[in-house]
């Protein structure tokens, strides 16, 4: 385990709102609009989960995006996803796609099964000012190519971004300083993360329930970790057998102005963001790498 002298508390605990979102799809959002400040530099995150192919099937068709980056993590499922400059690629189980819309992209997220269980979580990170316009970017990353470590407790962890236990992340962003982590904890099984200083963060318990410092948060809750004075990370320790993932990001610091599916840092970036993509300005030159 990560060696931290002393933990965060959580602030608040947070449910989450029952949306529809894309075609019809049924979400559980639970990092919303109101909490972008706190949570600086993440946006948004969605918890889709269910058995009921009406409640994915009409998936997420062509829509925009500009100003920040989306990161779809597959829990169970199967999803294809293409874009405006020709890219495709399956995004399956236990995988990873990272998605950088820069000055714009046009791409679609859609089921490929029609039957069973689709379960995952979709995170919007913000961009800083000088790299909202960059060139598109995404990466698909298999089950396989996410770095996963087990711990002497019995946690297994899986590394998408930043850094845990001393294993580097699938990816690694220099300004915001992304961690993102899926943990799983067997019954009364302890786990620390270290955290950066004046990093915000939180962590959203999918399976079981887990406490930090006292505090019970239970499935399908966020708990949001305050920024103590002095704490150098976090430590969590299950109830009953549990999974969560946990979040922390450098915020930016910089002004925020959404609108729909495009995040800039003033009203006249969002007004030339809605007019580029009425020209079908917003998705040129988008490329993988």
């Amino acid at each position: 385990m990560d060696n931290i002298a002393h933990t965060r508390t959580v602030e608040r605990i947070i449910r989450g709102q029952a949306v529809m979102d894309g075609a019809g799809v049924k979400i559980n959002r639970v990092l919303t609009q109101p909490l972008q400040r706190r949570l600086d530099p993440f946006l948004m995150l969605d918890n889709f989960g269910s058995e009921q192919a009406n409640d994915y099937i009409a998936g997420f068709p062509d829509h925009p995006h500009r100003g920040f980056e989306t990161v779809t993590y597959m829990l169970t499922g199967r999803m294809r996803h293409r874009d405006s400059a020709g890219n495709e690629g399956l995004l399956a189980s236990g995988g990873v796609q990272w998605m950088t819309a820069g000055r714009g992209v046009i791409h679609s997220e859609m089921p490929e099964q029609a039957e069973g269980l689709m379960e995952g979580f979709q995170l919007w990170l913000n961009l800083p000012a000088k790299d909202k316009m960059r060139a598109p970017w995404y990466k698909d990353f298999d089950a396989a190519d996410i770095p996963q470590v087990s711990t002497a407790s019995g946690a297994s962890v899986r590394v998408i971004a930043g850094e845990s236990q001393g294993v580097a992340g699938a990816v690694q962003r220099e300004v915001t300083e992304p961690l993102y982590i899926d943990v799983e904890l067997p019954a009364g099984a302890a786990f620390s993360q270290a955290i950066g200083q004046g990093h915000n963060a939180f962590l959203y318990v999918y399976r079981g329930e887990v406490v930090v410092d006292g505090k019970a948060v239970p499935a399908q809750s966020m708990a949001i970790l305050a920024n103590n004075e002095g704490a150098d990370g976090v430590s969590v320790q299950a109830g009953p057998d549990s999974r969560f993932i946990l979040l922390a990001g450098k915020p930016l610091n910089e002004p925020i102005v959404q609108y729909g599916p495009f995040v800039m840092n003033s009203q006249a970036e969002i007004f030339q963001a809605v007019e580029d993509f009425r020209a079908g300005r917003l998705g040129e030159e988008a490329h993988a790498v």
